[in-house]
């Protein structure tokens, strides 16, 4: 009986929509637990535990950390665009305008952080290499916060997050290729490139078959891997040639939906939460307030925080005052500024393009200083972005009406004045806070330029941990009878 009671609480845990929410919080506590605690050696030896795939006499050696963020985050990737292009081609993103509108807020959302990031660290070579740390969205996180809201969200503003967030994590992966790229591999990317090829061919003919897909998808995400390109961009590309097969008669489900489904339960129960416990474990030990007044972590505080939301707010007014795109039906303003702050939650890939940003280009203090201000923006992002949303839930139930005015929803005060009256306080009210943002970045450009030193102490020093170790960098010895091939994704080893 006691079997089966636990059995059944189980079962309502997995089918609850915050379960995946749930885990990766789980998750992520877990791994900061472990990396400031007794368990931080056993923590750091996991993760260093190196794996090995083999065809004849040549391996592809990684250690595990880095088997988790190349290898998982590629399926990862593929659900997020199966999933993506379902929506896209008969779904709530299948209106051209819909599509618009997570653009422009993805555009907005990368363009306003980085320009804040680097007005404060302008003129410091080194820190502006960190420039596109805070454009970066966890997409994992983000959509974990929103399934625990349940219910209070309309369902369709959670496929406009998702929308919004898998466009700026291709976009962070492209600039990932371009800016933190120091050599392409033109021998692989040409084999990625037949095999997209392969693809196109496959999806021409119609085949419904998942094998031959993923079969060129394995070889895919392996040229991706060695040409210098993140290789969960592998991940999207297939799903962009995998057949959706138009309209299914009743009891019907396509290639597409079939793949989806399949790997719902394992992203979300299995490969999310790896992923955040591989990843989260930042040491916060002996870190103290100055830490947080750094020109880069202050950067990505304020890009995460404050760019973050202005960007995918004003950049989506926009778009829909152009007549470009509209807000989806159910989707009021407030509602948009909550999911502006929930792409504020860049926590995993900023880390890891802090870590291409400063590993390799003579930044090794900030290091720890940029996870600082990841950790810090993120965290803000989150509570801001979850009691937006909660507000705008308490108004919707209330009764109170959003309108189509920028500011307008929650506040009623202004509710007798005239037309033109309301407008010129609107835009009085956006003026002072645009004032406002530009006073507060001048004053923290100009308190980290002039008043402010770098810390020096030891506790800052840079830690030799797995999860600070960029892939690239790796070091590879020497084995008796054996030389190591290393590459900016792993490690070949071929017999002599």
């Amino acid at each position: 009986m006691m079997n089966n009671g636990i059995k059944d609480t189980l079962g309502r845990f997995v089918r609850h929509e915050a379960a995946p929410g749930i885990l990766l919080i789980l998750a992520m506590l877990a791994a900061l637990v472990a990396a400031n605690t007794g368990a931080a050696a056993l923590y750091s030896r996991l993760l260093e535990t190196t794996l090995s795939v083999g065809v004849g006499a040549s391996e592809l050696e990684k250690p595990l950390l880095l088997w988790i963020n190349d290898g998982l985050m590629a399926i990862f990737f593929l659900f997020v665009g199966l999933e993506l292009k379902r929506e896209v081609l008969y779904g709530e993103l299948s209106d051209r305008r819909k599509v618009i509108l997570p653009l422009f807020a993805a555009l907005g959302g990368i363009a306003v952080p980085s320009a804040i990031y680097a007005y404060i660290n302008w003129g410091n070579d080194v820190a502006m290499k960190g420039w596109a740390i805070p454009a970066a969205t966890d997409i994992a996180f983000a959509l974990g916060i929103l399934a625990i809201l349940g219910s209070r969200v309309p369902v369709v503003l959670k496929v406009l997050l998702a929308s919004v967030a898998v466009l700026d994590d291709l976009a962070a992966i492209a600039i990932i290729a371009v800016f933190y790229t120091k050599e392409l591999s033109m021998l692989s990317l040409g084999i990625a490139a037949l095999m997209l090829l392969g693809l196109l061919i496959l999806n021409r003919f119609r085949v419904r078959a998942a094998a031959p897909y993923l079969l060129l998808g394995a070889v895919l995400w392996f040229a991706v891997l060695k040409s210098g390109v993140h290789a969960t961009l592998a991940g999207v590309a297939l799903a962009a040639f995998i057949p959706a097969g138009g309209p299914k008669r009743e009891g019907e489900h396509g290639l597409l939906e079939r793949m989806e489904h399949g790997l719902h339960p394992w992203v979300v129960f299995a490969i999310l939460p790896v992923f955040a416990f591989a990843n989260a474990g930042v040491p916060l030990v002996g870190l103290g307030s100055e830490a947080f007044l750094g020109s880069v972590p202050l950067g990505i505080m304020l890009g995460l925080f404050f760019g973050k939301p202005l960007g995918v707010f004003f950049a989506s007014w926009l778009a829909v005052r152009l007549g470009v795109a509209r807000l989806p039906s159910g989707v009021g303003w407030w509602h948009l500024l909550g999911v502006g702050m929930l792409c504020g939650i860049g926590f995993t890939m900023s880390l890891f393009i802090g870590s291409l940003a400063f590993e390799t280009s003579g930044g090794a203090a900030n290091i720890v200083e940029d996870r600082v201000g990841i950790l810090a923006g993120s965290f803000l992002s989150a509570l801001a972005g979850v009691a937006v949303l909660l507000a705008a839930h308490r108004w919707a139930t209330a009764g109170k009406k959003t309108g189509d005015g920028m500011l307008a929803g929650p506040v009623s005060f202004f509710a007798g004045f005239g037309e033109r009256r309301l407008r010129l306080v609107k835009s009085a009210g956006a003026a002072v806070g645009l004032v406002f943002l530009v006073g507060t970045l001048t004053a923290a450009r100009d308190f980290v330029e002039e008043d402010y030193e770098e810390p020096t102490s030891p506790q800052m020093e840079p830690i030799e941990a797995p999860w600070m170790t960029v892939p690239g960098t790796m070091v590879a010895g020497m084995e008796e009878g054996r030389s190591l091939e290393t590459s900016n994704r792993g490690i070949i080893r071929k017999e002599k």
